[in-house]
């Protein structure tokens, strides 16, 4: 089971892993019962997919990003892991696209009501970044941390093993620097990977969990040395420092609430297709709907739960029709509610700065874009 959001690093020692050893380690993870998956080439990106071994994960490739653009591109070393986020993220895991919630089967002249039983897989994914585990403790707000508590996502979530890897590049969309989410790891895992990819290949290893604790004790990793240990830290330090984009969030909440009819929106709404990709990427995003179906003899009914987007007309819809009817104001909605209306919600905001939304935006609209011109001309139009 995954720590606490708000635990810091479990353990202080520091223990090296080499390729067989990150295979041990796989092996291991699958022989305890878990599915598990970590980020593969599959077509023109990197997808979390189910891994073997290391030879599944895309060594010596690495992922050029830019607003619609995602291009894959060979390394000059082997790392397995020399690139920032691909298109998937951890929701789908916790947050499922789609849940069957309740079967009514007839029974004489009544319904009788069965819900699932089985209990959901134990995945371990390999390759998790800072802003996923980030966008992890958000989805955990949402679904475990009020009133709405979901039990198939507190059961998914149990059944969680995550090995984070500590980011050596940011994306070319990458802002975490900026919310505060990255680009080093600190909390939310059960181990942490940083790989030296120069040399001697080579992964330095942080213990974040008990469960984590246990399972390095189980394989008896060596302790890295001070020297590994400078080397991790050195990554971490020089990702840092390598941020390209960045979002301005000084009273970020105030700005967009006073500023809900500036010109922008119209702007992004006339480029905007509405086509959901922006949602579907998005670490965080937790919109659904519900669905009811009934098989062809009228004995079996189901409702389900499926992934749904604000950018859809139906989305707001209410008797009458849907409240917000234009693409403008629908990604107005969706970018007020990210950066603004979620800390009135959950106390933080809904953006950890991966950058997929600006990547795999068809139409190149870029938030951090939207929120400079915004933050640009503030209070000096009233917009229309």
């Amino acid at each position: 089971m995954t720590p606490d959001v708000s635990d810091p690093i479990f353990d202080s020692a520091r223990y090296l892993l080499d390729r067989p050893a990150l295979d041990g380690l796989l092996a291991t993870l699958r022989g305890d019962g878990f599915r598990t998956v970590g980020p593969r080439l599959e077509g023109d990106a990197m997808i979390l997919a189910d891994v073997v071994t290391s030879a599944d994960f895309p060594e010596g490739k690495t992922a050029l990003q830019a607003p619609g653009s995602f291009r894959v591109v060979p390394r000059a070393d082997s790392a397995l892991f020399g690139f920032a986020v691909g298109p998937s993220s951890l929701r789908p895991f916790v947050f499922a696209p789609r849940v069957r919630l309740v079967q009514l089967r007839r029974r004489g002249s009544s319904f009788e009501a069965t819900a699932d039983a089985a209990p959901p897989p134990r995945v371990a994914v390999i390759g998790v970044r800072a802003c996923d585990l980030a966008a992890l403790a958000t989805q955990d707000r949402v679904f475990l941390g009020g009133p709405g508590h979901d039990p198939d996502y507190a059961a998914r979530r149990a059944g969680l093993f995550l090995v984070a890897v500590q980011c050596a590049e940011p994306g070319g969309t990458c802002f975490c620097a900026s919310m505060d989410a990255g680009p080093k790891a600190t909390r939310g895992f059960d181990l942490a990977l940083t790989e030296l990819a120069h040399g001697v290949h080579r992964f330095v290893v942080e213990v974040g969990s008990a469960a984590g604790a246990a399972l390095a004790a189980r394989l008896a990793w060596p302790r890295a040395d001070d020297a590994d240990v400078t080397r991790a830290e050195a990554v971490s330090e020089g990702a840092t420092h390598a941020f390209t984009r960045r979002l301005d969030t000084e009273d970020l909440k105030a700005l967009l609430e006073r500023n809900l009819e500036h010109p922008r929106y119209q702007d992004a709404g006339a480029r905007c297709l509405s086509c959901t990709s922006c949602t579907l990427v998005c670490p965080t995003c937790f919109c659904s709907t519900v669905e009811d179906t009934t098989d062809l003899t009228g004995d079996v009914a189901e409702r389900w739960r499926r992934w749904d987007s604000c950018f859809t007309l139906d989305h707001s819809y209410v008797h009458g029709g849907p409240v917000r009817p234009s693409t403008a104001a629908r990604y107005r909605q969706w970018l007020t509610h990210k950066l603004a209306t979620w800390h009135d919600q959950f106390g933080t905001s809904g953006c950890v700065g991966c950058g997929r939304c600006v990547t795999w935006c068809p139409a190149s609209i870029d938030i951090t874009e939207e929120v400079a011109a915004i933050r640009a001309t503030d209070g000096e139009t009233s917009g229309g």
